[in-house]
């Protein structure tokens, strides 16, 4: 799923292409992207952007009729730039937005619809804010009262949208191996010195990634928005070596999703029970880095 970095990407691609232009135009390809009634979604044309804003991991586009298209990629959803009235080709193809330079296509990969658009008034706006503060503005006491609101691991409270706005998968793996803290360290339990490593590492890495994107972003349209980056420490990295310490990277496995960390930089050599495999291996998973070692060797 785009996360904060990506949505960034997009706002900068997105902002000298269709900032101050009219919307000419409005195609669904897929008549379950929009989850609004109300407002009609053709009074948006016709209108001109005036603002781009980022709600959480939404983007919002502002007319000058007081109504935002809000857009959700979920996981698989994909904006492109086209050329103007670019044909919906694709199964994928949900939508098309036509301006004067060109068209804003939407595309969602997979079988699955979980891509949607609202159209909301400025008064509705805050109606699909998860509530979550945004960490790149916030300070370290906000920051912290945030994530204490309940005891949770620290990958569950750093993705929740609302507690913070814009994390996800991705990034929180490399959050936390900057701050050399396990996915599943209890937010009650942490110290002075975890909080203030945690809230330096989530606010360089977020910085460092969407100034590395956005640069990307006004030289081409982020065609290919990905969770997995060149350059990432450990998310997407299953047993290739930390950059830190050289160690193999491990992960932790769950539905769709699997969360990367560095036993020797985050969790004190200690192996964290995959789900599945540790259910299948019983008293026979290895707590540490030697007993997975010899349990290879057998």
């Amino acid at each position: 799923m785009p996360e904060l970095p990506d949505i960034a990407a997009y706002l900068a691609a997105l902002e000298p292409r269709i900032l101050s232009q009219p919307l000419r135009g409005i195609r669904l390809a897929s008549p379950f992207l929009l989850r609004t009634a109300q407002p009609p979604l053709n009074e948006a044309e016709g209108h001109t952007v005036t603002e781009l804003r980022r709600i959480g991991k939404r983007i919002a586009i502002g007319m000058d009729n007081d109504l935002w298209l809000v857009l959700h990629l979920m996981i698989a959803g994909r904006l492109h730039w086209r050329t103007p009235q670019a044909k919906l080709a694709g199964r994928n193809t949900l939508a098309a937005f036509d301006f004067p330079q060109g068209s804003l296509v939407l595309t969602e990969a997979g079988a699955k619809r979980r891509a949607s658009l609202h159209v909301l008034t400025a008064a509705d706006l805050l109606s699909i804010d998860p509530g979550g503060i945004d960490v790149l503005t916030s300070d370290l006491n906000a920051f912290r009262s945030a994530l204490t609101v309940e005891n949770r691991t620290l990958k569950r409270a750093l993705t929740d949208p609302r507690l913070l706005g814009g994390i996800g998968n991705a990034y929180s793996d490399e959050i936390l191996h900057a701050a050399q803290l396990s996915p599943i360290a209890l937010t009650h339990k942490l110290k002075p010195e975890d909080w203030d490593r945690l809230y330096h590492a989530t606010q360089h890495t977020l910085q460092l990634w969407t100034d590395r994107l956005q640069t990307d972003a006004k030289a081409q349209f982020p065609e290919k928005v990905t969770a997995f980056r060149e350059g990432m420490a450990v998310h997407g990295r299953y047993g290739k070596p930390c950059p830190r310490c050289g160690e193999k990277v491990q992960r932790i496995r769950y539905a769709d999703n699997e969360t990367n960390y560095c036993p020797r930089c985050q969790t004190n050599n200690k192996l964290l029970a995959d789900r599945a495999l540790s259910r299948l291996l019983g008293s026979d998973w290895p707590s540490t880095l030697d007993e997975l070692e010899s349990l290879k060797r057998r």
